[in-house]
C-alpha cells in the first residue's frame, strides 16, 4: 500500500478514535455515577463504495462520580 494511503487511513482512525473517545466520556459524564455497570459497546464502520460492514463489540466499564 502507499504511503498516501497509509496516511490518510491512520488520519481516518485517529478522527475516529478521538471523536468515540469524547462522545464517550460526554455520556457517561451526562449519566452520572456509572460506578459498577457495564456497557455493552459496538462501532460499525461502513464503505458503501468498497461493500464492506466491519463490527466491532465490547465493554466499557464505568467509573463513579468523582
Amino acid at each position: 500500500m502507499s504511503e498516501d494511503f497509509n496516511m490518510s487511513m491512520r488520519k481516518f482512525l485517529k478522527q475516529v478514535g478521538v471523536t468515540s473517545q469524547q462522545a464517550i466520556e460526554e455520556a457517561m459524564r451526562d449519566a452520572g455515577d456509572t460506578g459498577g455497570r457495564t456497557f455493552q459497546a459496538k462501532v460499525v464502520l461502513t464503505i458503501e463504495e468498497l461493500d464492506l460492514e466491519h463490527v466491532v463489540t465490547g465493554k466499557i466499564q464505568g467509573q463513579p462520580d468523582t
